[in-house]
């Protein structure tokens, strides 16, 4: 009897966790969605040069950690084509020329912006 009662517990425990895995993570997920969350939103894909960290741009060769530097301390920038007036050698013109298009400039939020958050972000390999 005891194991009987043992085994429709654990059935009805077990039947419980599933359903507080399934239902709840579509509202949490709503819920847990910030004003950062929609700025990273806005650039779809792009690099946002108001925005990103230096290790954005590694995906781009030759660019990082240099190119990407002067880029990141450079702004804040009103549209792609200012990052052209920097101090850049013909080369990282180039080099930002080539990969102009995937780029794009949004106001820049404080929150990914203070302190060296842009210069190390703290995400390493």
């Amino acid at each position: 009897m005891k194991r009987l009662l043992a085994w429709l517990m654990s059935g009805v425990v077990l039947a419980g966790l599933l359903m507080t895995l399934v239902l709840p993570g579509a509202a949490l997920a709503a819920e847990r969605r910030n004003e950062i969350d929609d700025k990273l939103a806005e650039s779809v894909g792009k690099v946002d040069l108001n925005n990103a960290s230096v290790r954005r741009f590694q995906q781009y060769p030759g660019m990082y950690p240099t190119l990407a530097g002067k880029i990141v301390l450079g702004g804040p920038y009103d549209s792609v084509d200012d990052v052209l007036a920097l101090d850049l050698t013909d080369r990282q013109k180039e080099l930002f020329n080539k990969y102009k298009g995937n780029f794009t400039v949004t106001p820049p939020a404080i929150a990914l912006n203070e302190g060296f958050d842009r210069i190390n972000d703290g995400v390493y390999r």
